[in-house]
């Protein structure tokens, strides 16, 4: 287990996924849920013996992290695998249902009927598995890419509302608002005429907060300080 910051999380979540899976407690300490979900989640990590890995952070203390996740409420829980969410939860589970969560995320162990019909990819087989678990990330995330690829926003948003707000979700969310995949010139080029119009327009607006959910963290930061120096 280890504490968390919003200097250390891009080290100690991101890159750490890409070798194991990194469990994300989100909490604070007015938060009685989060005192008792806490010692359930360190228990369970820690019975993997290093499989999974679990970071807590303090949302309080850094609000960066929580600003990333768009936490609306906590206790929050992110499953971060290379790099992406690849599950999550709201609220204090009962310590079955964490197990379960961790469970999912710890190995690969013997495919769930969820993970034929992941790896299968069509929509189909995605809507069945959807059936089988409406709230599993990876099934939801993967669906409303699908439909965002073939056109179709608005289904892919309604998808989208059955899990909770994440950075990968904001960014299928923004795909599907905008219409298409731009490459990194057309966002660009896009931002610039829009950045005029943002202080009046709010479609304008709209659309370039979409626009910056498809730009890597150092060109958002970048555009969005030229955005908040025209609004002020």
């Amino acid at each position: 287990m280890a504490d968390v910051t919003d200097a250390t999380f891009g080290t100690a979540v991101i890159e750490r996924s890409h070798q194991v899976p990194v469990v994300v407690d989100l909490w604070a300490e007015w938060c009685g849920p989060c005192r008792t979900l806490g010692p359930i989640l360190e228990r369970v990590v820690a019975e993997t013996e290093g499989a999974v890995e679990l970071a807590k952070v303090d949302v309080d203390a850094n609000p960066r992290v929580a600003q990333q996740f768009q936490v609306q409420s906590i206790p929050a829980v992110y499953a971060i695998r290379d790099g992406a969410v690849a599950d999550s939860f709201l609220g204090a589970l009962p310590e079955a249902q964490v197990r379960e969560f961790v469970a999912r995320i710890s190995g690969p162990g013997e495919p769930s009927e969820v993970d034929r019909l992941l790896a299968a990819g069509d929509e189909d087989s995605l809507r069945a598995a959807l059936e089988l678990d409406g709230g599993e990330t990876r099934v939801v995330l993967a669906l409303a890419d699908l439909l965002v690829a073939d056109g179709r926003g608005d289904e892919a948003l309604a998808v989208l509302e059955r899990i909770p707000e994440s950075p990968e979700t904001r960014r299928i969310a923004a795909l599907a608002r905008v219409g298409h995949r731009p490459d990194g010139a057309e966002i660009t080029d896009r931002l610039q005429s829009l950045l005029d119009r943002a202080a009046e327009d709010e479609s304008a607006r709209s659309e370039f907060v979409d626009l910056l959910e498809l730009l890597d963290e150092a060109d958002r930061t970048e555009w969005r300080r030229q955005l908040s120096a025209r609004l002020f």
